[in-house]
């Protein structure tokens, strides 16, 4: 699953439309449209206000698995 498919699935899970998303991230709709869209990537304090609003860590809303075995 890709970024932009990612912030689609949790923001339907959450039944939001991406106007009731965007201010509670600091940015307009349009903005985070560009992202649903894999349009534009998100600022790194955008990724952090994202992972807070959902309480998922930032690995989990990037769908970045850590490496199996000793590190």
């Amino acid at each position: 699953m890709t970024f932009s498919e990612h912030l689609l699935q949790l923001r339907k899970a959450r039944g939001l439309k991406q106007t009731e998303l965007a201010p509670h991230i600091g940015v307009s709709w349009r903005a985070y449209q560009t992202y649903e869209r894999g349009e534009r990537e998100p600022q790194m304090s955008t990724l952090i206000a994202l992972a807070d609003f959902y309480g998922i860590s930032l690995d989990e809303l990037v769908c970045r698995k850590r490496p199996e075995g000793p590190e």
